[in-house]
């Protein structure tokens, strides 16, 4: 392993799947984050993990890559075929690591093996697209000769750090945070083997409508879609509309089942949040339905902003410790959504070249403008003067602030830059 510097002759070999579309880049998991009793939820994500502790050459360096990975110091990662990459820092310094995890990619001739397994069965189709991996699953590509977990030795690391470990601490954390990748999709660990996932659901649906029925398979299954489509209306219905006035008055209905000490406005407000976050999934993309789920608190303001004047709104508001926060965070989710939350709240370093571009950029912002305000860094915030604002969020937007009695208000949507995000500030 080198040292990095980060001139464009000197980092790790760049990924060709990213100039044919087929990487996926996942924002970075914030500071104390875990998922599951063991480090990861699902088997295969501990499987995953095993794979690579079993080869480790120093438990230490596990030990530092698992705190690494808790305090956030991972940034966005790369999946590509053969591949996980992304930036990892250490806690005392700003410039990053370019840390890769390469693992080998299926032949094709055991992607067909494998994908006429599968398709031969529809519970693993359904499983897969439910972001499940049953035991089964993996179990049939055994049996065609195919490992889909990675086995010992299968997983080659490299990092730009100077250390000579395997893996090193940077490593280490890269591959711990992947499993969480792994927990909620699947459908990563067969990129890194090699297929995308429009690929694999094109070629899986190609290969069950090629597919000859047996008498016996249509015995154990039933109707199967060709012929169900064949029979069905020329068109099916679209996803139910919106419903629109005022929700169900529910505290009758309590009344009558006997259910003291339910809170008969704030069970309503919940079932019509529940029924209209169902009608979205609905009509949702896969990124959609997969993007990462909200903590207590950016659910807590979710749920508020679209009651802001209510008094659940209220009890939200007391019932998260952090009296006083609601007002700021539902503007904030106004503009941004859930990063608009998240810019509110997090405060991190951000690369430290990435610091001197920015400030240069908010200084230059002010050229023909007069005397410039004082212009003070602190991790990923920026103050101009006494009352403006800029800060970097990790979604890689940059977001406007003002101050008012006080206290830091979302002042605008984020912009691309800062420069952007400064004088759309100054604007208004």
């Amino acid at each position: 392993m080198r040292d990095v510097d980060f001139d464009f002759d000197d980092e790790l070999d760049a990924d060709p799947a990213e100039d044919d579309g087929r990487a996926r880049t996942f924002p970075a998991f914030g500071p104390g984050k875990r998922i599951g009793r063991k480090f990861a939820d699902t088997w295969w994500g501990n499987s995953w993990i095993e794979s690579m502790e079993r080869t480790a050459l120093d438990p230490e360096q596990l030990k530092k890559g698992r705190q690494y990975a808790f305090a956030g110091q991972v940034g966005s990662i790369t999946v590509s075929p053969g591949r996980i990459s992304a930036p990892v820092h250490d806690g005392d310094q700003y410039t990053p690591h370019d840390t890769v995890v390469r693992i080998g990619t299926l032949p094709d001739a055991e992607w067909d093996r494998l994908l006429d397994r599968v398709a031969a069965k529809a519970g693993h189709i359904a499983a897969l697209l439910d972001r499940d991996m049953p035991q089964d699953l993996v179990n049939t590509a055994d049996d065609a000769g195919v490992r889909l977990l990675p086995g010992y030795g299968d997983l080659e690391p490299e990092c730009g750090c100077p250390s000579w470990d395997h893996p090193c601490r940077h490593a280490a954390a890269l591959s711990y945070q992947a499993s969480w990748l792994l927990d909620r999709d699947p459908f990563v660990l067969l990129l890194m083997r090699g297929r995308a996932e429009p690929e694999l659901v094109e070629e899986l649906r190609s290969r069950n409508t090629g597919r000859a029925v047996t008498a016996e398979e249509e015995d154990a299954t039933g109707t199967w879609a060709e012929e169900a489509y064949t029979t069905a209306p020329a068109s099916l219905p679209g996803p139910p509309a919106p419903v629109h006035g005022e929700a169900m008055p529910l505290a009758p209905l309590l009344a009558a089942h006997d259910a003291p000490g339910i809170d008969a406005d704030a069970l309503g407000i919940l079932a019509a949040d529940a029924a209209s976050r169902a009608r979205r999934l609905l009509v949702a993309t896969p990124a959609e339905v997969l993007a990462p789920e909200h903590d207590a608190w950016q659910d807590a303001v979710r749920l508020a902003s679209e009651m802001p004047n209510s008094p659940a709104a209220k009890r939200l508001e007391e019932a998260s410790g952090r009296a006083g926060e609601l007002p700021r965070a539902i503007k904030a989710r106004e503009y941004a959504g859930s990063a608009g939350v998240d810019a509110l709240d997090t405060v991190f370093s951000p690369p430290k070249d990435l610091v001197s571009r920015a400030t240069d950029a908010l200084r230059e912002a002010w050229e023909g403008s007069g005397a410039a305000p004082e212009l003070k860094n602190w991790r990923n915030r920026w103050t101009v003067g006494r009352d403006v604002q800029v800060r970097y969020g990790r979604d890689g937007r940059w977001y406007p602030f003002r101050r008012h009695c006080g206290q830091w208000w979302p002042a605008g949507p984020p912009s691309p830059g800062p420069a952007d995000a400064l004088l759309n500030v100054l604007k208004d």
